[in-house]
């Protein structure tokens, strides 16, 4: 039990103790807001290479930078509150991926907007140019549109017999929908019939796949938040449904997914980092070019070709970065 004079001292001291440290704290170190499109588990790879990849930029966490963390889990409807939440919290600057960007672009024109990924920053308006993008967004394009037509074509190589092609995509999702556009054009040259399958919500993904009865061969699905977060679901029911599947990234065919075809992902989050640190260091977004990206993967999963039946031809494994067996 602590005696009344002991009480009155510590009471004293506490009383005191503001005073003192506000003189010997330090100043507040640069904050970033870092808007996550998915969970920090799913995003956990590309987060490390963000962060990695400052921290060899002199921004080490908790002692030069605070980060500030928040996560959608997937749902776009979080955006918004996310980005007025960083706006009242004065971040130096925000890095959310392309589907972040309308809501946090809408929140505020001062803070910097770094994306590590887009698919298509100029059609989405995120910027006016990738060589100049102008006021307060930069980042990095995922070029969605234009390598639409590779996926198509791979997964024609990977299915010998491939004449139906579905396509999954959100259609709530303005860039899902241009590429969609590049998807169909691509089909006509290789003379491949599309079957499209809109979702807006995770509610809308099994009817979808039941729509689907009969109509495909195979089905390239469009990435997006709402597809990611759900992609063990859609990975079940494309395997029900004996439906050889193409996606733009490794977590999909981590999780079973036939192939993936794409950019690098936590390269592009690395190349992220170095935008942030030129901004945190003074640089103006508006006249950092947006960059594209260096390196594509192309992982195949033969353990799920062998469930599915299909022979994956030599001459495309021989191409893959990464076969999973």
């Amino acid at each position: 039990m602590i005696r009344r004079r002991e009480f009155i001292t510590l009471l004293g001291g506490a009383a005191a103790w503001p005073l003192g440290a506000r003189a010997q704290q330090p100043a507040k170190l640069p904050t970033i807001g870092y808007l996550g499109a998915s969970t920090p588990s799913f995003d956990s790879h590309r987060v490390a290479a963000f962060v990695q990849r400052l921290r060899e930029r002199g921004w080490i966490e908790g002692r030069t930078v605070t980060i500030e963390y928040r996560w959608s889990e997937g749902r776009t409807e979080r955006y918004p509150e996310i980005a007025a939440e960083f706006v009242r919290l004065k971040v130096d600057v925000i890095v959310t991926t392309g589907g972040g960007v309308p809501a946090v672009k809408q929140a505020t024109s001062a803070i910097p907007i770094v994306f590590p990924v887009a698919g298509d920053p100029v059609g989405g308006g995120f910027v006016a140019t990738l060589a100049r993008p102008g006021g307060n967004v930069t980042g990095l394009s995922l070029q969605q549109t234009d390598i639409a037509s590779k996926r198509a074509e791979l997964l024609r190589d990977a299915v010998p017999g491939l004449r139906r092609m579905a396509t999954l995509l959100n259609g709530g999702n303005a860039n899902a929908m241009l590429e969609l556009g590049e998807i169909q054009a691509s089909a006509r040259t290789l003379g491949l019939a599309v079957a499209t399958l809109e979702i807006r919500r995770a509610e809308d993904i099994v009817s979808a796949f039941e729509a689907l009865k009969g109509r495909a061969d195979g089905i390239y699905v469009v990435a997006d938040p709402l597809i990611f977060s759900n992609r063990a679901r859609i990975h079940t029911l494309a395997m029900a449904a004996r439906l050889p599947a193409i996606y733009n990234s490794r977590e999909y065919v981590e999780m079973g997914g036939l192939m993936s075809y794409g950019p690098n992902f936590p390269d592009m989050f690395r190349r992220a980092a170095d935008m942030v640190d030129k901004i945190l260091r003074g640089a103006k977004p508006g006249d950092l070019p947006v960059e594209q990206p260096t390196q594509f993967d192309l992982v195949i999963n033969l353990t799920t070709a062998k469930a599915l039946g299909l022979e994956v031809p030599p001459s495309l494994l021989a191409r893959a970065d990464e076969v999973i067996e």
